[in-house]
């Protein structure tokens, strides 16, 4: 089979680093790619938002199957486009991405499934939510409704900080028109989990589920950022609260899609606080999380490229993944000033070394080739994952990979998984 991958950071690396070992493989090209990718893969420099140019090329290279990356693509029409081209493409049309790409409509289909979420309030008027927050009390959450590349929510520990938020969103237009409409939520509390699924429209199976750690700094502390670190399996969901949340969340909501005409085929990522009532929704994005899918995929024992087909094809429901025993930890190297200003341009070194460690695969995110040497050219700039017969054995050999790579402009969580590691 001949596949295009279409992104450019280490989850796209991680999606072709498991397909680059499937037999079925004849032919692997990411659009556009990075340094790291360019070692098992044929990049091609092409956005991912030039959806003719996509299209286009998989036509011209006659490419079997598409599979993107992040969400802004798909939001935007690519698995529509290709299969007007008769492409396969292992991602949702525009209609269903909407449970990503507009936050009230996932709250929508949240309602019409009967699935439990927050309770919440959508506003397009700027005063009106700063009322509904005054009214509703600290903590809550702002949400800006559309795609902020991880940027558009705000956990409001004061109502002066959610007032803060909805001016930055509505009024200053910080995120542009993201969040020209918000939603004001209850505030959930619990342990944060990562669930995923690969669908086929009608069926759903099991991708596993990841805890992320989304501040920057040890002890979450400091700004939130796209995501420092996962650990897989997620230690607080438990096979019953697996079960639970794919039965009143996961499957419910692909019925609804398909009742509105719109199934839902791809990686289903619902976001879940396992609150003292259950398993609630937090929100749904049409695609794999970065850096989840760092952590997922090395326990993936199973072939990754007939699951995608057959989640185009309408063929999960007899299909089944095989995993491999054991934990795995992925630990974000990010540039110093991330999130708010990463700074770009210094020297990385050691990755051989830190790559040929026992169970250890470094994933690019933000790299580049400069000058004959690999460079920071982002604020997430790599992904080191460990995998291990255990938790302890799995943070102790991402850590030992992490200490091995020479980047003294860069920095990462010494607590992804458990206590802090030297």
């Amino acid at each position: 089979m001949r596949v295009l991958v279409v992104g450019s950071g280490g989850r796209e690396h991680a999606l072709c680093w498991a397909l680059a070992a499937s037999p079925l493989l004849t032919k692997l090209w990411c659009a556009p790619g990075n340094p790291g990718i360019a070692t098992i893969a044929e990049t091609v420099p092409i956005s991912v938002l030039d959806l003719p140019a996509l299209v286009a090329f998989a036509r011209a290279h006659a490419v079997d199957l598409v599979v993107p990356g992040p969400e802004a693509p798909l939001v935007a029409g690519l698995a529509d486009a290709l299969a007007e081209a008769g492409i396969p493409c292992a991602g949702p049309s525009a209609a269903a991405a909407r449970i990503e790409g507009e936050k009230s409509f996932a709250k929508e289909i949240a309602s019409a499934a009967s699935i439990p979420t927050a309770r919440y309030a959508r506003f397009a008027d700027a005063e009106a939510a700063r009322a509904h927050c005054r009214r509703l009390g600290a903590p809550l959450v702002v949400k800006a409704d559309g795609l902020a590349a991880g940027k558009g929510v705000v956990v409001a520990g004061s109502v002066a900080e959610a007032e803060a938020a909805v001016t930055s969103f509505m009024e200053e237009q910080r995120l542009g028109a993201a969040g020209q409409i918000v939603l004001i939520e209850e505030c959930l509390s619990g342990p944060e989990v990562s669930l995923f699924a690969l669908c086929d429209g009608e069926h759903a199976v099991p991708l596993g589920a990841a805890t992320d750690h989304k501040r920057a700094h040890d002890g979450d502390r400091g700004p939130n950022t796209g995501g420092m670190g996962a650990v897989a399996p997620a230690p607080a969901l438990t096979p019953a609260l697996a079960e639970a949340a794919s039965a009143r969340i996961v499957r419910p909501a692909l019925a609804e899609l398909a009742r509105r005409g719109s199934p839902f085929r791809g990686i289903l990522f619902a976001g879940l606080m396992l609150t003292a009532e259950g398993p609630k929704l937090i929100e749904f994005n049409a695609r794999f999380g970065d850096p989840e899918c760092q952590a997922l995929l090395p326990l993936l024992a199973s072939d990754l490229l007939p699951a995608l087909l057959a989640s185009c094809e309408g063929e999960l429901g007899d299909f089944d993944l095989r995993w491999h025993s054991g934990a795995s930890v992925a630990v974000v190297l990010a540039a110093r000033g991330y999130p708010e200003a990463p700074e770009t341009g210094s020297e990385i070194r050691g990755l051989d070394r830190a790559g040929s460690l026992p169970g250890v695969q470094i994933f690019h995110s933000g790299t580049r080739i400069a000058g004959g040497r690999l460079e920071a050219a982002g604020g997430r700039v790599l992904t080191v994952s460990g995998r291990g017969a255990d938790l302890d054995q799995a943070r102790a050999r991402a850590y030992d990979a992490v200490r091995a790579i020479d980047w003294p402009g860069g920095f990462y969580r010494h607590d992804i998984g458990g206590p802090p590691l030297p």
